[in-house]
């Protein structure tokens, strides 16, 4: 069977392996909503929970880590070497919406686990409404709830 060759690809890939960032390779991030929390989750496995830092500067959360290179004995003839070693840094820009004074950050199993909670100024609220000396609900009750109507 006749394989094409693409005499690019492989300077391509060589391109795109020396413009990766560490910070990319080394902490891969799932950020998500849980009810009234973001929660972002960081890969940091291989990590000394001591070199972690969190901080917060102007909405801006930045988060270091270091990993430590593997002590190597003797001369090696690296084939591959793909485990990224050193500090690394990643930044997020926080909305004004969030509760900056709250968050909560956790380490286990080489997963850095943020809560960073919603502003209770940002949650949603019911407003009632006054309407001729009686209050009105601007939410109608589910059908099963409703007052039976006057009966004559």
């Amino acid at each position: 069977m006749a394989r094409t060759i693409n005499p690019f690809q492989e300077v391509d890939r060589l391109f795109t392996d020396l413009t990766r960032t560490p910070a990319s390779v080394g902490m891969p991030m799932d950020l998500y909503r849980d009810g009234d929390n973001f929660i972002a989750e960081i890969d940091l496995p291989g990590v000394d929970p001591a070199s972690i830092d969190v901080d917060v500067e102007d909405h801006t959360l930045t988060i270091r880590a270091e990993r430590k290179a593997t002590p190597v004995e003797g001369k090696r003839d690296w084939l591959t070497r793909e485990r990224p070693s050193g500090t690394f840094a990643r930044q997020l820009t926080l909305g004004r919406r969030v509760a900056l004074d709250r968050i909560d950050a956790s380490y286990s199993d080489g997963v850095l686990r943020l809560t960073i909670p919603v502003a209770e100024e940002a949650k949603p609220r019911k407003v009632n409404v006054i309407h001729t000396g009686r209050l009105v609900e601007v939410e109608a009750a589910p059908a099963d709830e409703q007052a039976p109507a006057d009966q004559a």
